[in-house]
């Protein structure tokens, strides 16, 4: 995954600063509403890059139905809960053709091969 170049950190960087001003302005003395307000807009940048957990669970539903409810590698029995879903990029998102189903134990084996572990 490449990483930022200085001059882009940087612009990122001014981005976070103007937004916390904001932020700020908007939350006043009150720590309750910048709580909130800080709570909101991280969840709507998560949902930017990995959808909502409805969208989530449907592509979820999808990949059970396409895949039998077998784990994609393993080939064996789906828990009925805590099956993990995988992109194989995570750039490019969560979408049927960037992912598969697996149980957790090849989820772990499949994030150490890739260096996430």
């Amino acid at each position: 995954m490449p990483t930022l170049s200085a001059e882009d950190r940087a612009k990122a960087i001014a981005i976070l600063e103007e937004l916390r001003a904001k932020i700020a302005e908007i939350a006043g003395e009150d720590r309750e509403r910048l709580f909130q307000v800080r709570r909101y807009i991280v969840k709507r940048l998560e949902f930017d890059e990995r959808g909502t957990p409805t969208q989530r669970r449907k592509l979820k539903d999808q990949k059970w139905k396409s895949q039998r409810g077998l784990c994609a590698l393993c080939q064996e029995k789906l828990p009925e809960r805590g099956a993990e879903l995988d992109r194989f990029r995570a750039i490019e998102g969560y979408t049927i053709e960037n992912t598969q189903l697996l149980c957790r134990h090849c989820h772990e084996k499949v994030a150490e091969d890739r260096g996430f572990a």
